[in-house]
C-alpha cells in the first residue's frame, strides 16, 4: 500500500509538472462574438443619436488648410527612450523603437521595432458617418521640422488636421513626454458646417498576423484585454471568428513575451472593443459611440497609448491596471516576492546569474526543515521494509488485516507514510512562482551571466546545464532512499531523463536554479545519510 502511494505521489508531481509547462500561458474563452451594430446616418433613432448635453462651440483649427495640396510626409521624434516616426498617412505610427532593448544580446543588432512592419501603421483611426475619412488620407502636419529631440521633462505636442467632404475637421494630437513610454492621443471632430453631423470614430492597434506564429507553450504573443477584471488573451483561432468585449473593459493590448502595445480608452472614447484579423493583419480596434455634433461645435476622444517594455514596475508607474498583464499566474503572492528579493540581489552584485544562485540560497534554506524531515521520513520507512515485508507474508490472504497491521507498525515506530511526500508536495508552489518571475522576467532578457552563458532569458546553446542538471537529478535520485521494489525503482529512473529533455529548452536562468537547489539537495541528502536514525 505504501508502494503504491508513493507511486501515486511521483505520478502526480510528474503529471502537475508537465501539465504547468502547457498551462503556463493559460488562454481564457473570448468573448462569444457579438453581431457589430453600427447605426447608420439615415436609419438611427433618436434614442441612438448621442447628443452633447453642452456642445463644444467649435473654433476650430487656427486656418484652414488646402489638404489637397498636402504631401506624404514624415516626423521623427526622439527621447532618451525611443525613436517614433510618424506619418500624415492617416496620422499613424509607422515605427516604435525602444532605444535601451535591442533584437539581440549584440547591440549593433538594432533598436526593439514595436511596429515590426512599417509599410502598415499602426494607431489608425477610421471615421464613419459625417466622421468618414480613409485610412490612406494625407493629413496636414502642424510643424515644418522633420526631427525633434524631446528632453527628460520637456514634451512636445504633434497635430494632424484632415477637411472631409461633410464640413467635419479631423484633428489627431500626439504628446510625447521626454521620460515616458506612454503617451496621450486626442482625436477632435469640428463641425464646420450648419447642420447637425453624426458619425463615429475608432482608434486600432495593428500587427501582423504572422507574429502570432511566436507564441509557444513557454510564451504568449498575441492581443490581450482587460475586461471583468481578468485579462483575456485570444488564441488565433479566436482571433480569426472575431471577438468583442463591451463591458467593463479597461484596455486592450498586443503583447509578447517582454514587450506591448496597448490602448487605454479614456472619458467617452469607448462603445466596445473589437478584436479581428483583416488580411494579414490583427486589429485591436477601440470603437467609440455614435455621436452627434451640432453646427459650429466639436467633441473629443481620447486615449493613452503605452508602448513598451512589459516591466511590472514601470507598468505600475502609468497606472490603468496595465501591470496585470504581467501575470504570476495563480501562485502570483509568491511571484511577487521572490521577484522583489531577486532585484534586491542583483542590486548588489550586478549579475542576474548570481542574484539568481543567491536567490536558491536563500529559498532552500527556508525550506531546509521540510526537506530534512521529507527525508528523514523516507529514510524511516526503508528501514521498516523487512518488518513490512513479514507482515505482507503472514496477512497476504487478509488485506484488510495487512493494512491494520500495517498502520500499527507506522504507529508504533512513529512514522508517518506521507511524511516524505507532503514536504516536498508544499515546494511546488514556490518553484511554479520561480518558474514564471524568470520566464518572463524583461531584466533577464539579454543579461549575461558566465562563459558561455550570455542570455539568461534563452536556453543554453550547448545544452551542458540541462545536461549536468539531469545528472545532478540522478545522484540525487540514487542518493533519495525508497520503498519501491527494484523494478519499480528502475522505472521511476528515467524522470532525470525526462526532466534533462524538459529542460533543454527552458531560460538558462531556470535550468541554473534547478542545478543549483540539486546540488544543495544532494548535500543535504548525504548528510542525513551520515547521521543515525533516531528511533
Amino acid at each position: 500500500m505504501e508502494n503504491k502511494n508513493t507511486i501515486i505521489a511521483l505520478v502526480l508531481m510528474l503529471v502537475v509538472w508537465v501539465g504547468f509547462t502547457l498551462y503556463s500561458q493559460t488562454q481564457v474563452d473570448p468573448v462569444p462574438p457579438q453581431p457589430e451594430s453600427i447605426v447608420s446616418v439615415q436609419d438611427a433613432t433618436p434614442a441612438e443619436i448621442i447628443v452633447p448635453t453642452e456642445p463644444k462651440r467649435a473654433t476650430g483649427p487656427s486656418e484652414i488648410i488646402n489638404t489637397g495640396n498636402v504631401k506624404p510626409r514624415e516626423i521623427t521624434i526622439e527621447t532618451d527612450d525611443f525613436i517614433v516616426v510618424l506619418s500624415n498617412v492617416g496620422a499613424t505610427v509607422k515605427s516604435f523603437k525602444l532605444k535601451k532593448y535591442f533584437i539581440s544580446a549584440k547591440e549593433d543588432s538594432g533598436f526593439i521595432d514595436l511596429v515590426v512592419d512599417p509599410s502598415h501603421s499602426t494607431l489608425s483611426n477610421n471615421g464613419e458617418g459625417f466622421f468618414f475619412h480613409g485610412k490612406d488620407d494625407l493629413f496636414h502636419l502642424d510643424i515644418d521640422d522633420n526631427y525633434i529631440f524631446i528632453r527628460p521633462g520637456d514634451k512636445k505636442e504633434i497635430s494632424f488636421q484632415f477637411d472631409n467632404d461633410h464640413g467635419v475637421t479631423l484633428v489627431k494630437k500626439f504628446v510625447f513626454s521626454g521620460n515616458s513610454y506612454d503617451f496621450p492621443v486626442h482625436i477632435t471632430a469640428f463641425n464646420k458646417s450648419e447642420k447637425s453631423l453624426d458619425g463615429k470614430l475608432s482608434l486600432s492597434l495593428v500587427t501582423p498576423l504572422d507574429r502570432l506564429n511566436e507564441s509557444s507553450s513557454l510564451s504568449f504573443v498575441g492581443p490581450a484585454t482587460l475586461v471583468n477584471d481578468d485579462v483575456d488573451t485570444v488564441k488565433r483561432k479566436d482571433i480569426e471568428k472575431t471577438v468583442e468585449y463591451r463591458d467593463n473593459v479597461i484596455w486592450t493590448a498586443f503583447e509578447d513575451e517582454y514587450f506591448m502595445s496597448a490602448i487605454v480608452p479614456l472619458d467617452n472614447s469607448l462603445d466596445f472593443i473589437k478584436l479581428y484579423s483583416d488580411g494579414n493583419y490583427i486589429y485591436n480596434r477601440v470603437q467609440a459611440p455614435l455621436k452627434t455634433l451640432l453646427p459650429h461645435s466639436s467633441i473629443s476622444f481620447d486615449y493613452l497609448i503605452y508602448m513598451g517594455p512589459r516591466d511590472p514596475d514601470i507598468l505600475e508607474s502609468v497606472n490603468y491596471r496595465l501591470s496585470e498583464i504581467v501575470d504570476f499566474g495563480i501562485f502570483d503572492f509568491i511571484a511577487r516576492p521572490l521577484l522583489f528579493v531577486l532585484n534586491f540581489f542583483y542590486s548588489f552584485v550586478g549579475n542576474y546569474g548570481v542574484a539568481i544562485i543567491l536567490l536558491t540560497f536563500v529559498i532552500k534554506i527556508l525550506f531546509w526543515p521540510l526537506t530534512q524531515k521529507s527525508y528523514s521520513s523516507m529514510k524511516a520507512m526503508q528501514t521498516l521494509q523487512p518488518e513490512m515485508q513479514k507482515i505482507r507474508e503472514k496477512f497476504k490472504n487478509d488485506k484488510e488485516r495487512l493494512n491494520r497491521e500495517i498502520m500499527e507498525l507506522y504507529k508504533t515506530k512513529r512514522v508517518n507514510p506521507l511524511g516524505g511526500c507532503l514536504p516536498m508536495l508544499i515546494q511546488i508552489p514556490v518553484f511554479f512562482a520561480l518558474y514564471k518571475v524568470l520566464l518572463g522576467n524583461i531584466d533577464l532578457r539579454h543579461a549575461p551571466f558566465a562563459l558561455w552563458i550570455t542570455d539568461l532569458s534563452t536556453k543554453d546553446p550547448y545544452y551542458i546545464t540541462p545536461i549536468i542538471m539531469g545528472g545532478t537529478m540522478f545522484l540525487q535520485q540514487k542518493m533519495t532512499p525508497t520503498t519501491m521494489d527494484p523494478t519499480q525503482a528502475k522505472i521511476f529512473m528515467i524522470m532525470p531523463i525526462v526532466f534533462t529533455f524538459l529542460f533543454l529548452n527552458f531560460p538558462s536562468g531556470l535550468v541554473i536554479y534547478w542545478l543549483v537547489n540539486n546540488l544543495l539537495t544532494i548535500l543535504q541528502q548525504y548528510l542525513i545519510n551520515k547521521s543515525p536514525l533516531k528511533s
